[in-house]
């Protein structure tokens, strides 16, 4: 049976970001950039608020 081997100091020590990069590899990136609670909730996913289509009614439905 062996022993555990002690990692290098150099091995053990991994700045924040080698962790997040090495964590996202793995598993994806879990936090969009964006959450919906930074975006307008007027606007859709396209860009266009209500009033872009309310604009697009035709006149004989409303």
């Amino acid at each position: 049976m062996s022993t555990p081997r002690t990692p290098a100091p150099d091995e053990r020590a991994e700045s924040d970001w080698q962790r997040r990069r090495r964590l996202a590899e793995v598993f994806g990136d879990a936090v969009p950039e964006q959450t919906a609670d930074d975006r307008d909730p007027r606007e859709d996913s396209a860009g266009k608020g209500d009033g872009w289509y309310r604009e697009q009614v035709p006149p004989h439905h409303g």
